[in-house]
């Protein structure tokens, strides 16, 4: 599993649906580049059960990540037509009508395979024909990325797990908190809390306050 984490964020360019009903054909998370951080997460599967949860999470915090300055975009190696029908279903029927942030066709699998989270991979056979071994979908990866491009925090689950949305909102404001005050953030930092100095002396501070 490669870590990204300091590296620039992987490019493409896919089709996408966007504010729920509307597919754009050249999506790109460049478009924020110098103007927000990025939330870019990856889910298995349409029309699954634990991906609707988190996807309806995102939503339900939407307005928590924009005040911060933060764009969130989901993707999974569906087409944009699945993605499409999926935020026409209502939620008791196991849609997740309502989703306005975009989602992202990775029906080539090659997103997934860039930022090393697909559950396979491609091989050539005995025969010399092109096969997949391992399931053609996304683990849970989640990348936060600065305004830069440049990608601060990564978390990949496994298929089963469901991620936390507050987790990814303490990993922003702990980003934000180190850029603007220089401090650095220690175990179980929440926004409002003091940072220290990555100094012997700061941290005595620090732990001789706590």
């Amino acid at each position: 599993m490669s870590v990204l984490v300091g590296k620039k964020a992987p490019v493409f360019s896919a089709k996408a649906v966007v504010n729920g009903n509307e597919i754009v054909e050249n999506f790109s998370l460049e478009q924020y580049v110098g103007n927000k951080y990025v939330v870019f997460f990856f889910y298995p599967a349409d029309f699954t059960f634990v991906c609707p949860t988190e996807i309806i999470a995102f939503q339900d915090k939407i307005e928590e990540f924009e005040k911060r300055g933060v764009a969130v975009v989901g993707a999974s190696t569906d087409s944009e037509f699945s993605h499409w029908k999926w935020l026409q279903t209502e939620n008791k029927d196991g849609g997740i009508k309502g989703v306005k942030f975009p989602l992202v066709a990775d029906s080539s699998m090659s997103i997934s395979d860039n930022y090393d989270v697909l559950a396979g991979e491609h091989d050539y056979n005995e025969e010399g024909q092109l096969v997949f071994n391992g399931t053609p979908m996304a683990y849970r990866g989640l990348f936060l990325i600065d305004k830069a491009g440049v990608v601060r925090h990564q978390i990949v689950n496994d298929m089963p797990l469901g991620r936390s949305v507050d987790e990814t909102l303490r990993m922003v404001d702990a980003l934000q908190f180190f850029e603007e005050n220089g401090e650095v953030c220690p175990a179980d930092w929440r926004k409002g809390a003091s940072g220290l100095k990555a100094t012997q002396e700061g941290i005595a501070e620090y732990l001789g306050k706590n």
